[in-house]
């Protein structure tokens, strides 16, 4: 097989293309997961702060006596 003939080949070949594709596809999907992680760990640490405020802001009535 010449190299011309062997280079032809290569270039007709599909299947890097799809592997390339799954990959790009897989990574896009990973960082929008990391995104819609961050900005809710975010959400969830403000309320966590504030919970825990109104928590120390409370006083309990001791009713036994």
């Amino acid at each position: 097989m010449t190299v011309s003939k062997s280079f032809q080949k290569f270039v007709a070949s599909e299947d890097g293309a799809v592997i390339v594709d799954w990959v790009v596809l897989t990574a896009g999907i990973v960082a929008l997961g990391i995104a819609v992680l961050m900005s809710v760990s975010i959400g969830a640490v403000d309320l966590g702060d504030k919970t825990s405020v109104a928590i120390e802001d409370t006083t309990m009535i001791d009713h036994s006596s």
